[in-house]
C-alpha cells in the first residue's frame, strides 16, 4: 500500500507545474518585460498595532536592522545581475516604501493597490482587481517592481512568499500572468 501512495504522489507532481529555480528567474528579469513582485523586507511580527496611522511610521511594524540591510541587498543584487528596472511602485505602509526605497531610491512611488488589507478583508477584491491590472497592463521591455504585503501577493498568486521574496511574473497577452520564478533574499 505505501508503494501505491508513493506512486500516486509521483503521478500527481506530473501534473504541477513547478515555478523554476531562481536562476531562470534572474534571466528572466534581465530579458524584461516582467514584474518582480516583492513582499516587504524582514518586519518582525504580524500586522499592525491597533494605533496604526498611515502617515506616521513610528505607529506602524516597521523594518529591522535585518530588514533593511535585506532591502539594500536586493538592490545590489538587482544592480549587479543588470536588471532593467524601470519603474518601482510600492505600498504606503512604511516597511514596504522603505523596502522600495532602500533597494530602488528615487524610483520608489506609492501606489495604493498595493497597501496591506490584512486588517480590511473586505478590500481584498477591489485591491487585488486593481494590483491584476497593474501587472497584466505591463508592456515594457523593462522591469516593473511591486513591493507589497504577504496577504497581497497570496490573493494574487495563491503564494505565501518569505520577507523579502519576489515572485516573477510574466504578464500574458490576453489576459492574466505566469509566475516563472522565485528569488528569495
Amino acid at each position: 500500500m505505501p508503494l501505491a501512495v508513493a506512486l500516486i504522489i509521483i503521478a500527481m507532481a506530473g501534473w504541477m507545474h513547478p515555478v523554476q529555480a531562481s536562476e531562470e528567474a534572474w534571466q528572466a528579469l534581465r530579458q524584461g518585460g516582467t514584474v518582480a513582485l516583492f513582499r516587504h523586507a524582514r518586519a518582525p511580527g504580524t500586522g499592525d498595532p491597533a494605533n496604526f496611522q498611515l502617515d506616521d511610521c513610528s505607529t506602524q511594524r516597521n523594518l529591522s536592522e535585518e530588514g533593511r540591510q535585506q532591502a539594500q541587498r536586493i538592490g545590489d543584487a538587482f544592480r549587479s545581475r543588470q536588471v532593467p528596472v524601470e519603474r518601482v511602485l510600492s505600498s504606503r505602509w512604511c516597511r514596504a516604501l522603505d523596502t522600495a526605497r532602500l533597494a530602488f531610491g528615487a524610483l520608489a512611488q506609492p501606489a495604493p493597490p498595493l497597501d496591506s488589507f490584512f486588517s480590511g478583508r473586505e478590500q481584498e477584491p477591489s485591491q487585488t482587481a486593481a494590483a491584476r491590472r497593474i501587472i497584466e497592463g505591463w508592456d515594457s521591455t523593462g522591469v516593473l517592481v511591486l513591493v507589497t504585503h504577504q496577504v497581497n501577493i497570496t490573493a494574487l498568486t495563491g503564494v505565501f512568499p518569505s520577507e523579502g521574496e519576489a515572485l516573477v511574473l510574466r504578464p500574458r497577452a490576453s489576459s492574466g500572468f505566469d509566475v516563472i520564478g522565485r528569488i528569495k533574499f
